[in-house]
């Protein structure tokens, strides 16, 4: 599913990331471990397509990622460590947003933004103001659009920071 080969990412003189080679099978769960500043972001930022490495490749459901960018992001759902929240959006009109710009039909879209607000807890603030949720919620409204549309491959930032211990615990299970 995931596949890293000599990644390396250099910002100026400043290296971010250095020859990091791995794979990720289908099925499989992995985390990233390391201190502030160790790549961790800059790798999965790489991963999902956002930035280019510097020297490496790296392959997405066998799609390269640079040279096929299109069509490994089709596989991915990823949730930044900052989500990326529209706050004058309802809940159910940014999934909808984002379920119309990943090619979803109306009835599986819609159909799936009911199954993910019910799975991420959401579902009483459908029609509610994302700038008006607490954080916690927000990260769930994060989560719900990362996996809307059934991605083979999902990539996770920091999904828990700023949020309680029973959503943590729900992430996890999710």
């Amino acid at each position: 599913m995931i596949e890293a080969e000599n990644l390396t990412k250099n910002y100026g003189t400043f290296l971010a990331i250095d020859d990091v080679s791995f794979k990720v099978d289908s099925g499989e769960i992995v985390g990233f471990l390391g201190p502030n500043g160790a790549g961790k972001t800059t790798t999965m930022r790489i991963l999902t397509g956002f930035m280019p490495p510097s020297s490496g490749s790296a392959k997405v459901n066998n799609f390269d990622i640079h040279s096929q960018s299109v069509a490994a992001r089709r596989h991915i759902g990823y949730l930044p460590e900052t989500v990326p929240l529209y706050k004058e959006m309802t809940v159910r009109s940014y999934l909808k947003f984002f379920g119309s710009l990943r090619g979803m039909s109306r009835k599986y879209r819609d159909d799936r933004i009911k199954e993910v607000m019910n799975t991420c807890q959401v579902e009483r603030f459908a029609n509610t103001q994302i700038g008006k949720l607490s954080k916690g919620y927000k990260q769930l409204v994060g989560v719900a659009q990362a996996i809307l549309h059934e991605p083979e491959v999902l990539i996770l930032d920091e999904p828990t920071i700023g949020i309680d211990a029973r959503q943590v615990v729900q992430i996890r299970q999710l």
